[in-house]
């Protein structure tokens, strides 16, 4: 085992391993490693860690150094250093006339070499823009001529499923990709639908190539005499990914009945005659088993259930009762604060129910205490005698307002009591006087 680092250079995909040195790098660490072209800046992808000897290519190269602010000005240097070679290439190369695409520019670290990527359909004699390139920025020039598909990889873009190009993503190298992949798998062989931005077939046909070739395998041929639970017949479709077969059966040839692989028993492989075939039993249907960690039943959560005094206060604020008594909903007055029969607003309503609240509870309390039994005060009355209506007390509130209105009351004329006799009452003047105890008596005549 050999202790390694896994580095990635400015836009590549693939990994390379380097000796540490010593050193503890993490991943994400910028570091400048020595390679065959002299030394570059890389980026860590994975840090210190263990590897098998076959697995590294000696002799190992070692990291120099930890990138510093100086070897990342360096780096932004070469950048600007390679928009402007691009630009003069472009124009060295419609001086000279030459059938070529120039589509990226790469600088080594030390600013020594310059590498030129083109693509063109044939051999291209450019020695003269060698020349010109040379004289221009005084750096050991090459020029590489690339395929579509590396193109794509250094410019990048989005495929026809909407993400980016895996060339550019994530793969190493290029894998080959044939026709027969797309004729296996069943897909449309129009070029338009089976073909990438670059031109060439999809990558990403390759992907399950393997899985296909397997299902191959274990299914029947199209025109396949095949046995069935519902009888003999031919195969008329086949589909890999579900492992099923539409068969035409003998004894009822339309409409195309589907089965699973396992319910097929193949009689004759592929086309050919029926002569000599014996046709075994029919074969047991197939019956999908269900996970029950999957398909069990799903636990439904427990009903909310409210609390009795919850609810009960619920019920009363929409009902808009005070104090936990049951009535009618209150009325809010329009004009603002609702104003009771006497006079008082609603916030002397609670002071009123407590008091009522309170009185009652203590007659409650005297009767209870009071034996059944029990002669009153005064002795037995006579029977033809009516009962006397017992007198009310008038509240307090009414006692502490009396000598407000005396005070009120405008002082009595001179003459004493037969001046205050002699003063007429005020007269109703819907006909009937009314006294102060509500009864109605017709005039008096003076």
């Amino acid at each position: 085992m050999t202790e390694v680092i896994s580095v990635r250079f400015r836009g590549g995909c693939k990994n390379y391993y380097f000796d540490p040195k010593g050193l503890q790098i993490k991943m994400g660490d910028q570091v400048v490693v020595e390679t065959a072209q002299g030394a570059e800046f890389a980026t860590c992808t994975e840090g210190n860690h263990e590897v098998a000897d076959t697995a590294i290519v000696q002799p190992l190269c070692a990291v120099l150094r930890m990138a510093t602010d100086n070897d990342r000005r360096t780096v932004e240097y070469n950048r600007k250093k390679e928009s402007e070679a691009f630009d003069i290439c472009e124009k060295k190369i419609v001086e000279n006339g030459l059938d070529m695409k120039l589509v990226n520019v790469s600088a080594s670290f030390d600013g020594n070499k310059i590498i030129f990527y083109f693509t063109a359909d044939g051999r291209v004699d450019f020695r003269e823009l060698v020349r010109d390139l040379a004289g221009i920025f005084r750096a050991r020039i090459e020029l590489r001529q690339i395929g579509v598909r590396d193109e794509a990889k250094m410019i990048g873009g989005l495929g026809i499923c909407g993400r980016p190009f895996c060339c550019s993503q994530f793969l190493d190298s290029f894998v080959p990709v044939s026709i027969k992949m797309a004729k296996t798998q069943n897909l449309s062989l129009n070029p338009t639908k089976i073909s990438g931005t670059c031109g060439r077939l999809m990558c990403c046909l390759k992907y399950e190539q393997n899985a296909y070739e397997d299902a191959v395998k274990r299914m029947p041929k199209v025109e396949s005499f095949v046995q069935t639970p519902d009888g003999p017949g031919n195969v008329k479709s086949v589909d890999l990914l579900r492992e099923t077969v539409k068969v035409s059966l003998d004894s009822a040839p339309e409409p195309l009945k589907k089965f699973h692989n396992c319910e097929v028993c193949v009689l004759r492989n592929g086309k050919g005659s029926r002569d000599g075939i014996e046709i075994p039993d029919r074969p047991a249907r197939y019956v999908e088993e269900k996970d029950e960690e999957l398909f069990s039943t799903p636990i439904l959560a427990t009903p909310f259930t409210m609390d009795e005094e919850l609810e009960e206060a619920l019920v009363r604020e929409k009902m808009g009762i005070e104090g936990g008594e049951t009535g009618k909903p209150r009325r809010r007055h329009r004009g603002g604060r609702r104003r009771h029969k006497s006079g008082g607003t609603e916030q002397a309503k609670p002071q009123q129910q407590s008091s009522e609240k309170k009185t009652g509870e203590k007659k409650a309390e005297k009767k209870a205490e009071k034996p059944a039994g029990e002669k009153k005060q005064g002795g037995e009355k006579p029977a033809g005698e009516k009962p006397r209506k017992p007198r009310q007390g008038k509240p307090a509130e009414k006692k502490a307002e009396k000598p407000q209105q005396a005070a009120q009351q405008p002082p009595k004329a001179e003459g004493g009591e037969g001046a205050e006799k002699k003063r007429r009452r005020p007269r109703h003047r819907g006909g009937r006087r009314h006294h102060k105890s509500g009864e109605g008596s017709a005039p008096k005549s003076e």
